[in-house]
């Protein structure tokens, strides 16, 4: 019995080192996650425009739309949430001369933040 207690504590303490390291790393991945589907938003903004001659006034036109010359989907899917489960945000046109602007608030969903709350910017 003080066997199994001696492992349990052992096991306690390894899981107290290493549990801050993996959500630490968490952050960090929904982050790169995020950024991988704007890249993904991206091409398929910059297709959508060569086939129409502008850009769309939403994400979900890549997806669907009855405008002639349209030639889609240009999403293999539905138009995900970002890994926070908030929609992401696109401008159209997008500032300082940018065609568009995507964004993701991040684990807080709301403007501005720092560090794992920043905002995620693509343009």
């Amino acid at each position: 019995m003080i066997e199994l207690l001696i492992v349990i504590v052992i096991l306690g303490l390894l899981a107290s080192l290493v549990a801050p390291k993996f959500f630490s790393q968490l952050g960090t991945a929904e982050r790169g996650i995020a950024s991988a589907q704007m890249n993904a938003f991206e091409t398929a903004l910059d297709t959508f425009r060569l086939d129409m001659g502008s850009y769309p006034a939403n994400l979900e036109e890549l997806r669907k739309s009855d405008k002639p010359r349209w030639d889609g989907p240009y999403l293999p899917k539905a138009v995900p949430l970002d890994p926070w489960g908030n929609a992401y945000v696109y401008t159209t046109p997008g500032e300082d001369g940018n065609p568009y602007k995507i964004m993701s608030f991040a684990s807080d969903g709301k403007a501005g933040g720092i560090d794992n709350n920043e905002d995620i910017v693509h343009k």
